[in-house]
């Protein structure tokens, strides 16, 4: 669990709480709904990588939410691929938060927990098209770089995979 402050001139400064969570709530499935509408308006069907419910409580997979008091605003999820790597999925913010630094707390968060979990590199999937370039520009942002397909994803021209190696436990 972790409590943090987040805010900019967009907005209100937010206490978040950022703890596991289960995707099968109400509240939590509204956001995942969205998640899910934005992904398939924004790319092809078979190009959609985004985990639906069952995906999320598969045992691989554990799924945090950012709550404001207790409103969801946020959601992400970390899937063990081996023992070293990890890929980060489900990342969404609501629209009516953006800009308030939410998207980068909750990366910030997964990121720390993939260390504590001794993984040397977290991956991730996410689309090409415009729509998707503050995401991009937010793993960009973290250090993470463009690498070749892991997994099940392929060349394509709707999909970009970034990669970041974490250092080691100390």
């Amino acid at each position: 669990m972790r409590r943090c402050q987040s805010g900019s001139e967009r907005g209100s400064a937010l206490t978040l709480l950022i703890a596991p969570d289960d995707p099968r709530l109400e509240d939590v499935r509204a956001v995942l709904e969205r998640h899910l509408a934005f992904a398939r308006a924004t790319s092809p069907p078979e190009h959609v990588h985004a985990l639906d419910l069952e995906g999320l409580v598969d045992p691989t997979v554990v799924f945090f939410s950012a709550r404001d008091e207790r409103t969801v605003v946020a959601v992400g999820a970390i899937r063990r691929l081996d023992d070293a790597h990890a890929e980060l999925k489900s990342m969404h913010t609501l629209e009516e938060v953006r800009g308030r630094g939410i998207g980068r707390a909750m990366l910030d968060h997964l990121l720390g927990y993939a260390r504590a979990q001794g993984y040397r590199q977290v991956s991730l999937e996410t689309g090409t098209m415009e729509e998707f370039a503050p995401a991009r520009a937010l793993y960009a942002q973290a250090g993470f770089e463009p690498c070749a397909p892991f997994g099940r994803y392929t060349v394509n021209p709707y999909s970009t995979c970034m990669t970041l190696r974490l250092a080691p436990r100390s």
